[in-house]
């Protein structure tokens, strides 16, 4: 059998980008970019992020390929954008290093869940659920009836236990012991320069400052140019006036319908 030739990338750092809310997409995209780098053996990546976090299950992965990278000797720096918040921060984590500007929108580490109780619209305009179910608890956040005080309980229950997962990330990938992160894990955000003070962050500075120090980790040129993978194919949309604004508006839509009763780690102001 004749295996297809794969173009090896022992002398150039790759590059990814996360710039919205993760999401299912988000993560198969970049789990995709994360294989790629991974066959053709490059010897560093810049992860840029520039997202608010999202849902937990998609972060974790993002985080785990991320792991699983570095266990085959490729070098990481996590570069913090605009925002890098919540689910951000845990992918962030995984990185041997991390940059942000002193501007930078991150922490806001935290779980969050959120339904709809519309039981009142709903009797206005005479609409009911028959709902049969096989538990108590089958019909958790239902949009027809309020939360019970058990349902509630349950909720905060996993709430908890999602949450210890990320403080202990945040502990073992920047070093800092659970205690301490606990202390300022509570859904608080921070600039780049204060997260920095408390060790979330490694340096100062730009995506440039992230490249030359993973560069120098892996004993790279730092005048090649990073290879972006990952990119996403440009959508008809993109060739109508003002289109970037009105795709984030349909993108957040999305999202909230999407993220509705699940688990987020999220920043939302």
């Amino acid at each position: 059998m004749i295996w297809p030739f794969r173009r090896k990338s022992k002398k150039r750092m790759a590059r990814i980008v996360i710039d919205e809310p993760i999401t299912s997409s988000t993560r198969i995209a970049t789990l995709k970019a994360l294989k790629q780098i991974e066959d053709r053996e490059f010897p560093a990546l810049i992860v840029r992020i520039d997202s608010p976090g999202g849902t937990v299950g998609d972060s974790q992965e993002i985080y785990s390929a991320i792991n699983r990278l570095k266990s085959k000797g490729c070098k990481v720096v996590a570069s913090f954008g605009n925002i890098s918040a919540s689910g951000g921060v845990y992918i962030g984590v995984a990185a041997d290093k991390i940059v942000a500007n002193p501007g930078t929108i991150t922490g806001s580490i935290g779980v969050i869940i959120r339904g709809n109780n519309l039981q009142e619209l709903l009797d206005k305009i005479g609409i009911k659920f028959e709902t049969v179910k096989s538990g108590l608890y089958k019909d958790i956040l239902s949009p027809d009836k309020p939360l019970s005080e058990e349902g509630r309980a349950l909720l905060q229950s996993l709430i908890d236990e999602s949450y210890k997962q990320f403080t202990e990330a945040v502990s073992e990938g920047r070093n800092i012991p659970v205690d301490e992160v606990r202390k300022f894990a509570d859904g608080r955000i921070f600039t780049g320069t204060q997260a920095k003070e408390l060790g979330l962050v490694d340096e100062i500075g730009d995506e440039f400052k992230a490249r030359e120090i993973a560069a120098e980790l892996a004993n790279i040129d730092i005048k090649i140019e990073p290879l972006t993978l990952g990119k996403k194919k440009k959508k008809i949309l993109g060739l109508i006036p003002g289109s970037r604004i009105l795709e984030r508006f349909i993108n957040q839509i999305i999202f909230e319908i999407d993220s509705s009763n699940k688990f987020l780690w999220l920043y939302k102001p």
